[in-house]
C-alpha cells in the first residue's frame, strides 16, 4: 500500500484510527482484498441454509430492536414444536441443505428444556446438517433460567446436537454503549466469556459487530481488538459478520434521530475490520443487511463469504431491511462470478 507505507504487520489501535481518518477507500479495499487472497485465495464460500426465528416476545426489550415486543402485544408469535415441524419438513426438500441458524428472542415464560427440545428436534428430522444456534445472550439468558453455569448449558446443548454458536449479540463490546442500546443484555465480558467457553469445548462460533448508532469510532476499533485477543486465545472464530444498524422502526432510531450509514461507510468498515482482525479467516458480507449490491461490492473489500440462501428471515427484516429473505444458489453464484471469483459451497462439517 504505497501511500500508506504500511505492511501486513497487526496494526495498532492508533494505526486502525489513522487508517479510518485517511478515508482512502481504494486503498483500504487493495489492502483488504490482497489479505483476504493471503487467506482464501480465488474462492468464495456460501451455504444453503435456512433461518428459524423462535419467538419475539423479549423480556429484554431492547430499544435497538425492531423484531421484539412485550408478552400479549398482537405482533407477539412463539413457534411450537408442531410449528417447528412444518418448517423442518419444508427443509428437508432443500437440496444441499447443510446449516439451519436459530436465533430468538429472550422469552420471559419459556423454560430452557423448550430451546434443547427444539435442538434435539432438528436433529432428529435433519440428522447430518449443521446446528449453529443461540446467541451469546441467549445463552447467558439460559443460565439465569437454570442457575447452571455457561459450560453446563453448552454442554447440554451439545449433548442435544448443537454444533455451533452464531455470533449475534456482540453489537458493540462497551459496556457503555450497551447501557443505551441494550442495557437489559449480557455484558461485553459476558458475551466474550461465552465464546471462550464455547471455543474450548470445541463448538464452531462466529463474531459479529453491529455499528452506526451511538458508538464512536474508537469504539468499534476497541470492539474488534477484543475480539482479535479471545482468537489468539483460543481460535475458535469460525468468521466474522459485520452490519449497519437499520434505526427504522426501532426506539433508539428515533430517541438519537439517526440516521443509516451509506455505502462508503459499509465498505470503509468492512475493508478495515479485515485488517485489523488478522487472526480471522472468513469475513462474510450479510447480503440482508448489506443489500446484494453492496455484498457484491465487498467482495472486493476483504470479504469471502455471502453467507447462505437463508429461506425466511424476520429479525433484520422487521428492523426495515428492504431485501428479500430467500435468495438461490444460481443468484449467489452469478454475483460471486461476476465480482471475478470462484463460487464455493460449504458443506456440513467443514468451514473451508
Amino acid at each position: 500500500m504505497e501511500k500508506l507505507n504500511i505492511k501486513f504487520d497487526r496494526l495498532s489501535k492508533a494505526d486502525a484510527l489513522e487508517l479510518y481518518r485517511r478515508n482512502d477507500l481504494l486503498a483500504l479495499a487493495r489492502r483488504a482484498r490482497a489479505m483476504k487472497e493471503r487467506k482464501s485465495g480465488r474462492k468464495v464460500f456460501y451455504r444453503v441454509n435456512r433461518h428459524i426465528n423462535l419467538t419475539n416476545i423479549c423480556s429484554s426489550n431492547c430499544p435497538l430492536c425492531a423484531f421484539q415486543c412485550r408478552a400479549g402485544d398482537q405482533r407477539g408469535y412463539t413457534l411450537e414444536h408442531d410449528d417447528i415441524a412444518k418448517l423442518l419438513d419444508d427443509a428437508r426438500n432443500v437440496e444441499d441443505l447443510s446449516e439451519i441458524h436459530i436465533v430468538s428472542a429472550l422469552h420471559p415464560t419459556k423454560p430452557f428444556d423448550y430451546y434443547v427440545d427444539v435442538i434435539k428436534q432438528v436433529r432428529r428430522a435433519l440428522p447430518t446438517v449443521n446446528i449453529q444456534a443461540f446467541t451469546p445472550v441467549e445463552i447467558i439468558n439460559f443460565t439465569k433460567l437454570t442457575s447452571l453455569s455457561i459450560e453446563q448449558v453448552l454442554r447440554i446443548l451439545i449433548d442435544a446436537g448443537l454444533n455451533g454458536l452464531p455470533g449475534g449479540g456482540a453489537e458493540i463490546l462497551s459496556d457503555r454503549v450497551r447501557s443505551i442500546i441494550c442495557p437489559k443484555k449480557a455484558t461485553a465480558a459476558q458475551w466474550l466469556e461465552v465464546m471462550r467457553t464455547a471455543h474450548r469445548l470445541k463448538l464452531q462460533t462466529n463474531a459479529s459487530m453491529m455499528y452506526g448508532h451511538v458508538e464512536t469510532i474508537e469504539e468499534r476499533i476497541d470492539h474488534l481488538i477484543r475480539l482479535r485477543e479471545l482468537q489468539d486465545e483460543t481460535g475458535g472464530f469460525q468468521s466474522f459478520l459485520m452490519f449497519p444498524f437499520h434505526p427504522s422502526n426501532t426506539e433508539l432510531g428515533r430517541q438519537f434521530d439517526i440516521q443509516p450509514v451509506g455505502a462508503w461507510e459499509n465498505l470503509k468498515m468492512l475493508a478495515l475490520a479485515r485488517l485489523v482482525l488478522d487472526n480471522f479467516d472468513h469475513f462474510k458480507a450479510f447480503w440482508i443487511m448489506l443489500t446484494l449490491p453492496i455484498a457484491q461490492l465487498a467482495l472486493a473489500f476483504g470479504a469471502d463469504d455471502l453467507d447462505g440462501t437463508i429461506g425466511r428471515e424476520r429479525i433484520i427484516n422487521a428492523a426495515g431491511s428492504t431485501e428479500g429473505t430467500s435468495i438461490t444458489r444460481s443468484t449467489l453464484e452469478r454475483l460471486i462470478r461476476e465480482a471475478g471469483f470462484e463460487p464455493t459451497l460449504r458443506g456440513v462439517s467443514t468451514c473451508d
